[in-house]
């Protein structure tokens, strides 16, 4: 099949790479390069590094709706348009008469938005998946497709679950797109009674409060991790936490964010122990390498940002 892909982030390009070797992929389009880094030099996306790299035509058009652009894709006769962690929306121009999927990172109507990994794992959802939709003019709204099921590990961060889910991405787009060659493609309407959002996380909700429960504090911080991060105060410093399990203590008496004698943090209730960490500035550690070089004393506040 000619294909269109439409994309920025690096959640799709497993299905990109199997798409290309079973597919025509004739044309890629992701957003512009972006200023990034202490310098804010331009950087292009992932999917452009890719596409570059192996030599796909590509555009990087600012907006969607220009006539040129809707020429532009109308121009290569695509069998399909493919869409993965774009992060736009296409208008009615680039979907005339062209069948047209997108791939989303949860069990849709659940974590419709651009954050469905993060939440399910702030949330502390037990599983999670991948569903195949048709491309409407509302945002994660179409039809279902496909779908693949998997359970979320309370050890699993955000990061990790993305990487597993990506891989996991090129057999339910691929099986979408036989079915459609065939005639046959299974659809089934989302119930909107069902539907939840998934907004963008923002660097300042980076941080966690310690007056919880213990497991909820753990699945905060592990879907803040690797972006935006879970940074907390310890006196006059910053730490940020990258990976706790849940400790033995209920603390009945001690104040939430109070370093215990084991070095757990208490919740309320419960308590986590926090296994990696990374100072402002510095490399990511375990926390014990960091009580060694910092004095953490019995009785010590974390607190939220």
């Amino acid at each position: 099949m000619r294909l269109v892909y439409y994309g920025s982030g690096a959640f799709g390009l497993p299905t990109l790479e199997r798409l290309a070797v079973e597919h025509d992929v004739v044309l890629v389009v992701t957003q512009p390069d972006r200023p990034a880094g202490r310098h804010r030099q331009l950087r292009p996306t992932p999917v452009a590094r890719f596409a570059e790299r192996r030599g796909f035509e590509t555009i990087k058009p600012q907006d969607l709706g220009d006539p040129q652009v809707v020429d532009r894709v109308g121009a290569v006769e695509a069998s399909a348009l493919v869409v993965i962690a774009y992060g736009r929306k296409l208008g009615p121009g680039l979907l005339r008469d062209v069948f047209a999927i997108n791939l989303h990172g949860s069990l849709l109507p659940k974590y419709r938005g651009a954050a469905p990994i993060n939440w399910a794992v702030i949330n502390q959802e037990r599983e999670t998946g991948l569903s195949v939709i048709t491309v409407t003019d509302r945002i994660d709204a179409g039809d279902v497709l496909a779908r693949r099921v998997t359970r979320i590990d309370p050890m699993e961060t955000a990061g990790e679950l993305h990487d597993r889910l990506a891989a996991m991405g090129p057999d339910p787009v691929l099986e979408t797109l036989e079915a459609h060659a065939s005639g046959e493609v299974p659809s089934t309407p989302q119930d909107e009674r069902l539907a939840t959002s998934a907004p963008m996380l923002a660097k300042s909700d980076g941080t966690v409060r310690f007056d919880q429960p213990a497991a909820a504090v753990r699945a905060r911080i592990h879907g803040l991790t690797p972006w935006p991060g879970c940074t907390v105060r310890l006196g006059d410093l910053r730490l940020r936490l990258d990976r706790v399990d849940v400790g033995d203590h209920q603390t009945p008496q001690a104040a939430p964010g109070e370093v215990l004698p084991d070095r757990t943090i208490a919740c309320a209730p419960g308590s986590v122990r926090p296994l990696a960490v990374q100072p402002a500035g510095g490399r990511l550690m375990s926390f014990d390498a960091y009580c060694r070089g910092h004095a953490v004393a019995d009785g010590a506040r974390f607190e939220p940002l």
